[in-house]
């Protein structure tokens, strides 16, 4: 259970309607302990005639004594004067550093006078951080906590050492002007859960749209067109992203707006999910449809993607060279499935892993040790040095 030490503070917690009449709830969740969690926050919202409206969802993972803020909306609010009611907190432990993330506070971070805020920001660490996004709180004149807000421009990777400009705009819809921004947290996880029914069963898939918001996705009957509403207050294009976990891993997908076909990329990431994404024109709103999906559910997936446990089986027998097992190893780093704080970043030419390595290799191909015994053992010699990437 959440007590003292993971809160929203009541100052910056706040329901609104914004221009396009959607009921929108912004908070700061703030975590003090000396670890890592994962809130579930649950927000409840009295409408006409007293009708209770509650929406569960889980946050992004909060280092120590860091807050992130968040942002959600309620469709189904149709009142005129709604009643947000003191969110609930839980929260489950888990391992997750501070990014090393530095905003940079100096002359450079400027709020402009069309209320969008420029600066800039550093990799202080000593590895690759990933598609790094940056929240804000944005407070108005009269409003002490205005809004949410985050870099809209994607932002593949930045490197360590690295300087990167950012900037993050109000959403339109909120119409009073701004005044200042605070709470500066970057973040490299703001995907957006859902969880809807399909086949008898419950089907998870997340977003990533900066701007836009998806709500009351649904499958058909046979399960494979999923229908689900968007929005945006932005004036000027952005972008989604959708990640499906794969049922026979041949899908071939198709979508429409407002049942018009429009270019999407369709491709599958490295962890084996398939991405379906497509640009999202400035101020819009309308029905999208993804068809094609297989009918029934996704298997489970596996904690290491079947690339790096075949590249595994090609090294441990010699089919390839060390360094092409290596870039597998790197990858499980980078993305935080093996979890090195302390790591040094090197340069390809000084990778080495020892040839007797191929055996645990080989084990780990014919299932002899799991994937978590794998993953243990490699941990273990990276940080011994044994083996270097």
């Amino acid at each position: 259970m959440a007590f003292a030490d993971v809160f929203i503070p009541e100052s910056q917690y706040a329901g609104y309607y914004d221009n396009q009449g959607i009921f929108t709830v912004v908070g700061n969740v703030k975590n003090q302990n000396d670890f890592a969690l994962i809130p579930t926050i649950t927000i409840s919202v009295i409408d006409t005639d007293d009708k209770k409206i509650t929406k569960q969802f889980v946050h992004v993972p909060i280092p120590a004594m860091t807050d992130i803020p968040f942002k959600t909306k309620f469709p189904e609010i149709h009142g005129l004067t709604p009643e947000l009611l003191t969110a609930e907190l839980t929260y489950t432990k888990t391992e997750k550093d501070r990014l090393p993330i530095q905003i940079i506070y100096d002359k450079t971070l400027i709020t402009h006078d069309d209320g969008h805020v420029t600066g800039k920001m550093q990799n202080i660490g000593n590895y690759t951080v990933y598609n790094p996004k940056v929240y804000a709180i944005v407070h108005g004149h009269e409003t002490y906590m205005l809004d949410v807000a985050h870099n809209i421009e994607r932002i593949e990777k930045i490197e360590p050492g690295q300087i990167l400009d950012f900037a993050i705009y109000p959403d339109p819809s909120v119409s009073e002007p701004v005044r200042f921004y605070s709470c500066f947290a970057p973040v490299d996880n703001t995907v957006v859960p859902i969880s809807t029914q399909k086949n008898d069963g419950t089907f998870d898939f997340r977003y990533d749209s900066p701007g836009t918001f998806y709500y009351g996705a649904k499958f058909d009957e046979k399960g494979n067109v999923l229908t689900i509403s968007g929005t945006t207050s932005y004036p000027f294009p952005t972008y989604a992203n959708f990640e499906f976990p794969p049922i026979s891993g041949n899908e071939k997908f198709s979508v429409t707006v407002n049942d018009k076909p429009i270019d999407f990329i369709q491709s599958m990431d490295q962890m084996g999910y398939w991405h379906v994404a497509f640009d999202v024109e400035p101020q819009s709103q309308g029905i999208l449809k993804i068809s094609g999906f297989d009918k029934g559910l996704p298997p489970d997936m596996p904690l290491v993607p079947m690339w790096i446990k075949q590249s595994g089986d090609w090294w441990s027998t010699g089919q390839i060279v060390d360094s092409e097992f290596l870039e597998g190893i790197k990858f499980l780093v980078d993305t935080q499935i093996i979890e090195i704080s302390t790591l040094e970043k090197s340069s390809q030419s000084d990778w080495k892993i020892p040839k007797w390595t191929k055996t645990i290799a080989g084990w780990w191909n014919e299932e002899q040790i799991s994937d978590d015994e794998f993953l243990i053992i490699i941990k273990n010699l990276i940080e011994r040095q044994i083996i270097v990437v």
